[in-house]
């Protein structure tokens, strides 16, 4: 081999080591790429064999895929809970745990409360809060599963997803954030005054906030509070909740969507996707609630059924008016 050749084959090897190299670099640097992973948020007060058995929970159906953990706080409670007017302090204990997943755009936000141990210790928010919340603090497209190892509200879960959506490098407007924190203490509250009587259930009042958003996102941030009076009223109309929600409670879920316009929420341009999908999750998971309600879909059924029988009344209103009428008598008949 000359010499110009074998400087021309070590050329070419360096070149393809390198090459190679930044392949490999490459590779290893999307494995260690870790935007991705689920975020398993721990609450601080859990015990050792709480926090074992809290993990298995929440990452069951990861069916052993990777995924990140952060530790849920007296801090965390205050940063995210606080400006809302809660009074956590430093101290202040949590129990309760999520973990959060990114899904495919367009997808919406699913919540999913765990049962830890055979038992739902998430005593006060329900999915449908979860899910509103957060849709106001500007979370997107995500499968969200909360649990808790003793009997809790459920707040401590709700902030670490906020504090892992943030870890994943997505900026929450603190603004939103108080808004919906805001939007759990009132639908909450609504949904506590109204859980015995008949005709209620938790699934409308979040489908009636989250068809109002819908419409609000389609008039955008400029969209004035008599506007949005009008908005809630059809809502509560249209989810069958006319003779159940107070005028208190009406006043109440008008001024949390004054708040949630106001918190340039209304300014994302996958606010109203996000808010469709949700109505169309929460009608899913209550299917048996909602098929009795006056849905779009539903008054497009009604519609079929009126346009079937009126046809059906006229079809018997033709034959009747053929046997009834009285004939008149042939002229045969008359000449004899």
């Amino acid at each position: 081999m000359t010499k110009r050749m074998s400087f021309k084959f070590k050329w070419v090897a360096l070149v393809a080591t390198v090459i190679v190299g930044i392949g490999s670099w490459q590779v290893l640097a999307h494995a260690g790429s870790s935007s991705d992973e689920p975020i398993v948020t721990l609450g601080s007060s859990l015990t050792s064999s709480q926090k074992t058995g809290t993990i298995n929970t929440l990452t069951a159906s990861l069916n052993g895929a990777d995924y990140q953990t952060l530790t849920v706080n007296g801090d965390t409670l205050v940063k995210y809970l606080n400006p809302s007017g809660e009074s956590f302090t430093s101290s202040s204990g949590v129990w309760s745990s999520a973990m959060i997943q990114k899904t495919s755009s367009g997808s919406g936000i699913n919540v999913k409360i765990l049962n830890y141990n055979g038992s739902n210790n998430i005593t006060t928010i329900t999915a449908n809060q979860y899910k509103n919340a957060a849709l106001t603090a500007g979370i997107t497209d995500a499968n969200i599963y909360v649990t808790s190892a003793t009997p809790i509200d459920g707040s401590g879960a709700l902030a670490g997803v906020y504090a892992a959506y943030a870890k994943s490098g997505n900026s929450l407007n603190t603004k939103q954030v108080t808004a919906a924190q805001d939007e759990l203490s009132t639908l909450s509250g609504i949904t506590q005054a109204n859980k015995s009587k008949d005709g209620y259930t938790d699934s409308q009042l979040n489908n009636a906030v989250a068809g109002a958003k819908k419409e609000m996102a389609q008039k955008g941030s400029n969209i004035t509070k008599n506007e949005i009076t009008t908005i809630v009223n059809q809502q509560i109309t249209n989810n069958n909740l006319t003779n159940v929600i107070t005028n208190n409670q009406k006043t109440e879920i008008i001024n949390l969507l004054v708040k949630i316009r106001d918190s340039g929420a209304l300014d994302s341009s996958s606010f109203k996707t996000q808010a469709n999908s949700l109505m169309k999750n929460i009608q899913s998971n209550a299917k048996g609630v909602f098929s009795k309600l006056n849905t779009k879909e539903n008054q497009n059924l009604l519609q079929k059924m009126w346009s079937a029988i009126v046809g059906l009344k006229s079809i018997f209103e033709t034959d009747f008016k053929r046997h009834s009428e009285p004939r008149l008598p042939s002229t045969a008949q008359i000449n004899h």
